[in-house]
C-alpha cells in the first residue's frame, strides 16, 4: 500500500505544461509549492488542483470548487426579491448605487446576490487559499454572458477586513459580517461542499473586535448572518432582525 505524500507546503497540483504559469503564480500567493501529478491531488489532507475546470480546493478525497453559474436561477428578479440578505442590505427599499463591504467573502455567494441586486460589493478574504479560489471563481463567471454585468460589480481585496475597516476612507452604504464561530462548525447549515472550506478557516476569535471594526467604519447599516438560534453577535442587540428557515439576519442601523 502506497503512504500518503507528506508535503511540506500547501501542494498545488497540475499537469505539466499545461497553464503552469498560473499554477506556479498560485503556489507563490499561498507559499505553497506546485506538484506535477494531478492524481496525487487524491491523497492529500488539504491541497489545491489547478486543472481544465479552474482550481478546486481538494482533501480526504473530496472537491470543492466555486461555481456562480448553478446560482443563476437564484438571480432572477423575482427570485432575488425573495433572498433574504438581499432583503436585509436594501435601505429605504434601494440597492442600485449603494456599496456593501463583504468582512468575511467566504466564496462569495451571499455578495453575488448582492451584487445581482444591484449593489457594488467589495469582499474581503485574508486566508490566501480562500482568497484564490474566489478569485478563481470570479474569473471563470465574468465570460459566463448572464453573469459578466454581476461579477463587474464584485471587487475582491486579499486582505484582513478588520485593518481594512479600520482605515477606510470612505464609509461604505452596508456591511456584512457572516463570520464562523465554533458552534458553526457541527451546524447542519455547514453544506458538504464547504467542508473542506472549513477545514482552512479559523473560528473568529475575537467578536467584538470584528463588529467594534464594522462600527468604527460608520456604514449606514450593518448585517450579520447568524444561525437561527445563535447568540446575537458580540452581544449586541440589533435594531431589527429578518429571519428564515435556519438562518437570520440581525440588522444594525447606524445614524448618520
Amino acid at each position: 500500500m502506497n503512504e500518503k505524500p507528506d508535503f511540506a507546503k500547501i501542494p498545488v497540483f497540475a499537469r505539466k505544461n499545461a497553464r503552469t504559469e498560473d499554477a506556479e503564480r498560485i503556489a507563490d500567493e499561498i507559499d505553497g509549492m506546485v506538484v506535477f501529478d494531478a492524481e496525487e491531488a487524491e491523497t492529500v489532507e488539504i491541497g489545491l488542483l489547478f486543472d481544465e475546470t479552474g482550481l478546486s480546493l481538494v482533501g480526504g478525497g473530496q472537491r470543492m470548487q466555486g461555481d456562480f453559474s448553478k446560482l443563476i436561477r437564484r438571480l432572477k428578479k423575482d427570485n432575488l426579491n425573495g433572498e433574504i440578505v438581499v432583503k436585509a442590505a436594501k435601505i429605504k427599499g434601494n440597492a442600485t448605487g449603494l456599496t456593501v463591504l463583504d468582512a468575511t467573502a467566504g466564496m462569495g455567494e451571499d455578495s453575488l446576490l448582492l451584487a445581482a441586486a444591484g449593489f457594488t460589493v467589495d469582499l474581503y478574504e485574508y486566508d490566501p487559499i480562500i482568497a484564490v479560489l474566489i478569485e478563481d471563481t470570479l474569473c471563470r463567471a465574468s465570460v459566463v454572458p448572464e453573469l459578466t454585468e454581476i461579477v463587474g460589480r464584485m471587487r475582491l481585496h486579499k486582505a484582513d477586513s478588520i485593518d481594512a475597516m479600520r482605515n477606510l476612507t470612505v464609509s461604505p452604504d452596508v456591511i456584512l459580517l457572516d463570520p464562523m464561530f465554533p458552534e458553526r462548525q457541527k451546524s447542519a447549515l455547514v453544506k458538504k461542499k464547504f467542508q473542506l472550506i472549513h477545514r482552512l478557516e479559523k473560528p473568529c476569535a475575537d467578536e467584538d473586535e470584528l463588529l467594534n471594526a464594522a462600527i468604527y467604519a460608520h456604514p449606514q447599516k450593518i448585517i450579520i448572518k447568524r444561525p437561527a438560534k445563535a447568540p446575537c453577535l458580540a452581544g449586541k442587540k440589533p435594531s431589527y432582525t429578518l429571519n428564515g428557515k435556519s438562518i437570520r439576519y440581525d440588522c444594525i442601523v447606524l445614524s448618520k
